[in-house]
């Protein structure tokens, strides 16, 4: 009987260990800052929190000269819907699957170094 409660207490802790680390990811809040040939998209980080590695805290439209805060460049050019507009605002996911790979041309536009794969939200 030691054996069996012994047991049932070792599974529940490795149980609970494993919902623990299998954290759902947070939904965030972005921009399309933007819209850049051939999908060079700019996305402001507006709402929420990633890792300060993932995005750039200050970056600078070579074209324009404008700075933008709080930015990274579209990583996942292939699922990005087509009805978001340059200056909307959309939740999203990061999504950490593997992307399918799509044709897009290649046109420049600049983006940020540091670019994201995300799954827009509805």
């Amino acid at each position: 009987m030691k054996y069996y409660i012994l047991l049932v207490a070792l599974s529940t802790i490795l149980l609970s260990s494993s919902e623990c680390s299998t954290k759902k990811t947070e939904r965030l809040k972005g921009k399309l800052e933007i819209a850049g040939i051939c999908m060079n998209y700019t996305i402001k980080l507006i709402e929420g929190k990633v890792d300060s590695s993932l995005v750039a805290a200050k970056w600078t439209d070579e074209t324009t000269g404008k700075i933008h805060e709080n930015v990274f460049r579209l990583g996942s050019p292939c699922t990005f819907p087509v009805n978001i507009k340059q200056g909307d605002e959309f939740y999203f996911t990061i999504d950490t699957t593997k992307q399918e790979s799509c044709m897009v041309c290649e046109a420049y536009y600049p983006t940020p170094a540091k670019a994201i794969a995300i799954k827009v939200e509805n």
